[in-house]
């Protein structure tokens, strides 16, 4: 399966967004966009209408946000993915028919405490699952390695599934969740904090072989 190394875009307005953007987008060719509402969880990020800089990257909005349909419904056109908490989902059903509504792939994402067989009955429906390995809502959170475990059951149940990790990757963990099953490597702080960006994704990519 493809290995991919995705920063991820924590923003309070269009200029920092922008920024952070530009910083990366020479070196990647996905980028995660952090959208949090400063409700599902306390800090807030990309909650206006925002705009995107011309790029050649693709977009996955990671919605940590309650009632992600009015965000779909409002921003779809921007990304190609939208990742859904599945703890936020009233209906799941619903939301995977919505984004396949908008031709957009969708994925769910599960916090540490949510265990894999919540979502089990969708996954024949879905692109992808992003586990989080921090409690979401901050650059800098201590990686849970006891979702290692959590990771692996998946990719047992789901050989071709693609596996999304998000929360503490550094040079330090990301080489445990690579041999765990997971193939899509969220970095945020490590990356965007760097002062050398382009370094610090080439040494990630570098320890899982993307």
């Amino acid at each position: 399966m493809e290995k991919k190394i995705i920063p991820a875009i924590i923003a309070k307005t269009q200029e920092e967004l922008e920024d952070k953007i530009i910083k990366v987008k020479d070196y990647v060719d996905l980028i995660q966009l952090d959208v949090m509402d400063g409700k599902f969880v306390s800090n807030n990020s990309i909650d206006f209408d925002f705009k995107l800089p011309g790029t050649n990257c693709g977009f996955e909005a990671h919605l940590m946000i309650q009632k992600p349909e009015r965000w779909i419904e409002k921003h779809y056109s921007k990304v190609d993915t939208i990742l859904a908490h599945f703890e936020s989902c009233e209906k799941p059903e619903e939301v995977i028919d919505l984004v396949r509504s908008k031709e957009r792939k969708i994925g769910f994402v599960l916090n540490p405490e949510t265990p894999i067989e919540a979502i089990e009955q969708y996954l024949d429906d879905i692109d992808q699952v992003l586990i989080m390995t921090v409690n979401p809502g901050f650059y800098g959170s201590s990686f849970l390695p006891e979702m290692l475990d959590k990771i692996s059951s998946l990719r047992k149940l789901k050989p071709y599934l693609d596996i999304e990790v998000d929360g503490g990757i550094t040079d330090k963990t990301i080489g445990l969740v690579d041999k765990a099953g997971a193939n899509m490597f969220v970095s945020g702080s490590y990356i965007i904090k760097s002062s050398d960006v382009e370094k610090s994704i080439e040494t990630l990519r570098d320890i899982v072989g993307a």
